[in-house]
């Protein structure tokens, strides 16, 4: 899969940095969140500029929708790790 522009190696490695829960962590809910987060937020500017492009914007749906049942899943496992991480994200208005 072609990796998008707006999520470098370096980017990654920084969100899993700041949102991992021990040394080895890089597929807890919060990581997975944060990353769909920077990826959903990239192409959200890139909508910007690209309106008509409707093939990515499904992609976006799709992402928004993966996010969403992740969130859901971390609420029912553990509403305080929920919480603080929609804090950090500040994805709820």
């Amino acid at each position: 899969m072609e990796r998008h522009p707006g999520l470098t190696n370096e980017r990654k490695t920084e969100l899993i940095g700041s949102y991992k829960k021990h040394d080895t962590d890089t597929g807890s809910p919060e990581v997975q969140v944060a990353l769909l987060s920077e990826r959903i937020n990239y192409l959200t500017e890139h909508f910007k500029s690209h309106v008509k492009d409707h093939h990515s914007r499904r992609g976006l749906l799709k992402l928004v929708g993966q996010r969403r049942r992740l969130l859901d899943y971390l609420k029912g496992k553990d509403a305080d790790r929920y919480g603080e991480l929609i804090r950090k994200l500040g994805i709820r208005k």
